[in-house]
C-alpha cells in the first residue's frame, strides 16, 4: 500500500494542471484531499484512485456517425 502523501503543487504538476485550478478543485470537494496546517495534503493512491472513477470511456457510439 502507498501512503505517499503530496502537496497541492506536487498533485497540480501529477495532474498536469495550474495550482490554482488544483486548489479550486480540493475546495470544492471534487478533489480527494485534506488541511494539515492550512495548506492541502493528498494520498497519491487517492488521487489515482480519483483518476479511475473520473476517466470517461470513450466508444465509437458516441463519436461514429452512421452513413
Amino acid at each position: 500500500m502507498n501512503d505517499e502523501i503530496l502537496t497541492l503543487k506536487e498533485v497540480a504538476v501529477y495532474l498536469k494542471l495550474a495550482e490554482k485550478t488544483a486548489y479550486k478543485l480540493a475546495a470544492a470537494g471534487k478533489l480527494p484531499g485534506f488541511k494539515v496546517g492550512g495548506s492541502w495534503r493528498f494520498k497519491r493512491e487517492d488521487i489515482n484512485l480519483w483518476i479511475d472513477k473520473n476517466k470517461v470511456s470513450i466508444t465509437c457510439e458516441t463519436f461514429c456517425h452512421k452513413s
